[in-house]
């Protein structure tokens, strides 16, 4: 299959290449003028002129960034054409754009994505939502991009984006209690082993992930964590989750607690913090500050 990626970063440029590995053509653009295929949104949309069904994926971050693409290429693609959004967009604005699209007859798929900066080697997690003539139409892509298992049409438009959400709120939680733990054992007078004692919660215990695992492998490499500042970002997807709980009376206490415990590592450098920062960068390359 022929298909547009718009969007060449650590998430967008790996899945290109996992693509390619697999078989289908990857046109690409980025403003890096390096990473890219074509100089414009114009040329990519004409080297795709001849398929059955013109397909642009999007992986631009949120926001006006994917709604000022989006609008573009609303107005270079024709009806029975498809754009996926596979950034971390808010629900409700994919399911704008998926309304905006269709007024053209321009078919829309939001399609959360996970795995990080692993994804290319291992694989990928999509959460999608969409009609089914769509999710059909691009099974094959699907296939290609995720692990076994690592797929799942979840809904109509907008569904896919949720999903996402609130995967990443769970995310914020289970951080949350690796880091506390990991605090608590750092802060005992018994001299404990850090990267033993998170090494063999890795084997046989009910704790055991692959979250943990990146975990024990960073703070093998250091164990006290120098080398990163106990200041973590929170990316937007923490927030959306927080106010679903809220709009529709979920008890979210943990993921909560995560999210007001971020907004509190850019007061002070607690160890707990610099766990949350190293896993962040372990798992989605995401910026530390040493």
């Amino acid at each position: 299959m022929k298909l547009g990626m718009i969007g060449l970063g650590k998430m967008g440029g790996n899945m290109a290449t996992r693509l390619r590995r697999h078989g289908h053509e990857v046109v690409g653009f980025d403003r890096d003028p390096d990473a890219r295929d074509v100089d414009s949104l114009e040329e990519l949309v004409e080297a795709l002129t001849g398929e059955a069904r013109r397909i642009v994926w999007v992986m631009v971050p949120s926001g006006a960034p994917t709604a000022d693409t989006l609008q573009q290429l609303s107005e270079l693609l024709d009806a029975g054409d498809l754009v996926i959004d596979g950034g971390n967009s808010n629900f409700r604005h994919s399911q704008t754009h998926g309304v905006e699209l269709a007024t053209r007859g321009i078919g829309f798929v939001d399609a959360g994505v996970s795995g990080g900066v692993w994804g290319l080697e291992e694989g990928y997690c999509i959460m999608a939502g969409g009609g089914v003539e769509d999710i059909t139409d691009l099974s094959a892509v699907f296939d290609a991009l995720v692990t076994a298992d690592g797929f799942a049409h979840v809904g109509p438009v907008g569904a896919g984006h949720y999903t996402k959400m609130v995967h990443n709120g769970v995310e914020y939680g289970m951080m949350q209690s690796f880091a506390e733990g990991y605090e608590l054992l750092e802060a005992s007078a018994l001299d404990i082993d850090l990267p033993a004692a998170l090494e063999v919660w890795r084997h046989g215990s009910v704790v055991r992930s692959w979250l943990l695992d990146l975990f024990a492998e960073a703070v093998h490499a250091d164990p006290e964590l120098d080398s990163v500042q106990g200041w973590a970002a929170d990316s937007g997807e923490g927030r959306w989750t927080v106010e679903q709980a809220i709009e529709l009376a979920v008890p979210a206490p943990a993921i909560t607690a995560a999210l007001f415990a971020r907004f509190s590592s850019r007061q002070d450098d607690a160890p707990a913090m610099k766990a949350i920062a190293i896993m962040r960068n372990a798992f989605g390359g995401h910026e530390v500050r040493s």
